[in-house]
């Protein structure tokens, strides 16, 4: 694989999710607006909640390494190539950045800052 292309990653978790992989690119999409309408509506990001969420995003990638292994019908002993390790960095960030941004947003939107 001298090329990285992002067709062969999509395929790999299209194969391993199935209509899953759709159902958690939609929220993710919706996440993703929800937490820029409450960055807008605050005029700004509050430092105390980043800091939360960003603990909870760690666990969240673990989360998602554990998901994917569950998932897939192989285990982390079985990762060879640089390709693998990649993927597997992947799936750790993707889950540490959604759940970041996810609690980030609904505790946001459920607990508002106080105006001054």
């Amino acid at each position: 694989m001298k090329d990285l292309d992002p067709l062969v990653f999509l395929s790999v978790f299209q194969e391993m999710l199935g209509f899953w992989l759709w159902v958690m690119i939609a929220a993710g999409l919706i996440a993703a607006v929800a937490f820029v309408a409450l960055v807008v509506r605050e005029r700004g990001i509050v430092s105390r909640r980043l800091v939360w969420a960003e603990l909870v995003g760690l666990l969240g990638g673990v989360v998602a390494l554990v998901i994917m292994a569950g998932v897939s019908s192989s285990g982390f002993t079985d990762a060879g190539g640089p390709a693998d390790w990649f993927l597997i960095a992947l799936v750790y960030g993707v889950g540490l950045v959604a759940s970041a941004l996810l609690v980030y947003t609904a505790l946001g939107w459920w607990r508002p800052r106080p105006s001054a």
